[in-house]
């Protein structure tokens, strides 16, 4: 045993050296910070430091009052991190909380000022809205002209064309139209969508109780991912930035049967987020079942269906206020246009289940079902979250994302840009919420064997989404292509290709080509010569002529070469591996 528990000791007797040295703890301060806090607190404050090196850097080589401001902004930290470790306050700690913020929009504002250009979103975005203000149509009109630019990436179609079109609710271009005196090109947009998460990070850090409005701003301005998506001019944002105060503790909206002032002006959020990206669209059937459940469980259904209404309500009249004028000036384009990403039929694309399609199996002739899968599981997860609203209710701004990692489109952006969101609801929205949440239970689920008959009524709703998704992803590439010819314009550049094609398939293919040398899509080659369709079981030769004239192959030897062919009815992916041997080109050097 160790002396201190052993040793006796007597009155007057001096204690030994080695009992006398051991250490006392002082008991920590009455007002002293939770060390999760302080913990919270320099997560944040770390945060800061990813992408604010290739800033400075860009800052340091054009604008010096900018690197100045950068390497304040780094000084903030490096001190913040000392004193979040040091102060003895809670309220010096929630000080520092508020320093980290200001640092955070300080740096945010830096990286706008030093690249606001912006991608396709904000070109399109900054259009849409010089359009609205010169009194022009906004949507259904073709822009080709804007892809032209650097950095404007262009989305293919499985029909082999591209959307050059404005394919977003109208709020997003009404908040981008008083900024067009910030520049040409996407600045506008950037501008708006990165003030939008400014704004957004703000809201959310005082919305949320004193100790954890830190992680709100690593959530939303740390990490760089959410202000990167900003400069890109992503409606989103703009969407996410309405959500906050809708998902800040939406369990208690409507509580005792009154929405107040407050309750209805976060209804009137949810319907002009719903008005600035179709995001939105998916996460509000969740919050409105999740609204119902937990006044049904206080209140009783009639007085539960009223509040939901009345939220709904709210929502629609906001939603259609900011579409009106468009609905009744140009009521096609304006349906077709809000309604299309979800119609457009852009070639495959993300980080979900489609890289099987896309990557593993060389193609497949079932895509569809990649489309019908992403709707069946949506709808499910619905119907799972009212089945046990008491158990899913904190992960009603999660489970919505889900649906698209089966989708044709499962970019990551669909995930992590309402990744507050998720935060808003685990500090605000947690079980405790739920406890007396009113879960339906039709007879059969109820009785001695209700889990075995819950668990079997899980699986019989999630199993459409699941076959829909295993039909796609084992299809098979419907054409066979082959290589006969490739012609050069220079060494490492092609400028046709013939290929000897054959549709395996039972339904006749009009395949549209492209080759890619690397995750993404490239742009379609022409058809110079042979039939645009191939009949069923039947082989042809076609020559396609490269896009401008030219394809330059990268140097690299590790580029991976892929000819891919599309086609819009039925939806179908062929893909064909190629060596530079194929198409006759030297092997790069090194």
């Amino acid at each position: 045993m160790h002396l201190a528990e052993t040793q006796q000791v007597t009155p007057g007797r001096r204690l030994p050296a080695a009992v006398s040295a051991v250490p006392v703890t002082a008991p920590p301060a009455p007002d002293g910070p939770a060390q999760w806090h302080r913990v919270l607190t320099l997560l944040a404050d770390v945060s800061l430091f990813i992408g604010t090196r290739s800033v400075w850097t860009q800052a340091a080589t054009h604008q010096l009052v900018l690197a100045g401001v950068i390497s304040v902004c780094y000084a903030s930290i490096l001190v913040t991190g000392v004193l979040a470790l040091t102060v003895r306050r809670t309220r010096s700690l929630a000080r520092l909380d508020l320093v980290v913020l200001a640092t955070a929009v300080t740096l945010t504002l830096c990286a706008w000022t030093l690249n606001h250009r912006g991608g396709d979103e904000a070109a399109l975005t900054s259009q849409a809205a010089r359009e609205l203000v010169a009194g022009h149509p906004v949507y259904g009109q073709p822009w080709p002209w804007l892809f032209q630019a650097k950095g404007v990436a262009l989305t293919p179609t499985f029909d082999g064309g591209y959307d050059f079109t404005y394919g977003y609710p109208p709020l997003t271009p009404l908040l981008t139209a008083p900024l067009l005196w910030l520049g040409h090109g996407g600045a506008p947009a950037t501008g708006a969508a990165t003030v939008a998460l400014v704004v957004g990070a703000v809201v959310l850090w005082r919305l949320l109780p004193v100790p954890w409005r830190s992680a709100a701003t690593m959530v939303c301005l740390g990490f760089g991912f959410l202000p990167g998506y900003a400069r890109q001019g992503y409606p989103a944002i703009v969407a996410l930035a309405l959500l906050v105060p809708v998902v800040v503790r939406w369990p208690r909206l409507g509580a005792r049967g009154r929405l107040g002032a407050a309750g209805i002006a976060r209804a009137a959020c949810l319907g002009a987020a719903c008005a600035a990206q179709q995001l939105p669209w998916f996460v509000t059937p969740f919050l409105l079942a999740g609204v119902y459940a937990v006044r049904r469980g206080e209140l009783g259904g009639r007085a539960a269906a009223r509040v939901v209404l009345r939220i709904a309500g709210i929502a629609v009249l906001t939603w259609l206020l900011v579409n009106a004028y468009f609905a009744v000036s140009e009521p096609g384009h304006w349906l077709e246009g809000i309604a299309l990403p979800l119609t457009q039929g852009a070639v495959l694309h993300g980080q979900g289940l489609v890289d099987v399609s896309l990557y593993f199996t060389h193609g497949s002739d079932r895509l569809d079902w990649y489309g019908h899968a992403s709707v069946l599981l949506a709808a499910a997860l619905l119907a799972v979250f009212v089945l046990f609203v008491r158990r899913l209710g904190p992960a009603a701004t999660v489970l919505p994302w889900c649906a698209f990692y089966v989708a044709t489109r499962s970019q990551d952006g669909y995930y992590l840009m309402m990744t507050p969101l998720w935060l808003a609801a685990a500090v605000t929205a947690p079980l405790p919420e739920f406890a007396r949440a009113w879960q339906p239970r039709p007879r059969p689920l109820t009785g001695p064997r209700r889990r075995p008959a819950l668990a079997a009524a899980v699986v019989v709703l999630l199993a459409p989404a699941l076959v829909s998704a295993a039909l796609a992803a084992t299809g098979r590439p419907p054409l066979r292509m082959d290589v006969t010819a490739a012609r050069h314009t220079s060494g490492q550049t092609l400028s046709r290709l013939t290929l000897r094609v054959t549709n395996t398939g039972g339904t006749a293919l009009t395949p549209h080509y492209m080759l890619t040398t690397s995750q993404g899509m490239s742009r379609y080659w022409s058809l110079a010569r042979g039939p645009a369709t191939l009949a069923a079981h039947t082989t042809a030769t076609v020559e396609l002529r490269a896009p401008s004239g030219g394809f330059t192959l990268p140097a690299k030897k590790s580029a991976r070469l892929r000819l891919r062919a599309f086609t819009g009815s039925p939806q179908t992916l062929s893909t064909r591996d190629l060596s530079r041997a194929e198409l006759g080109l030297r092997p790069p050097r090194g």
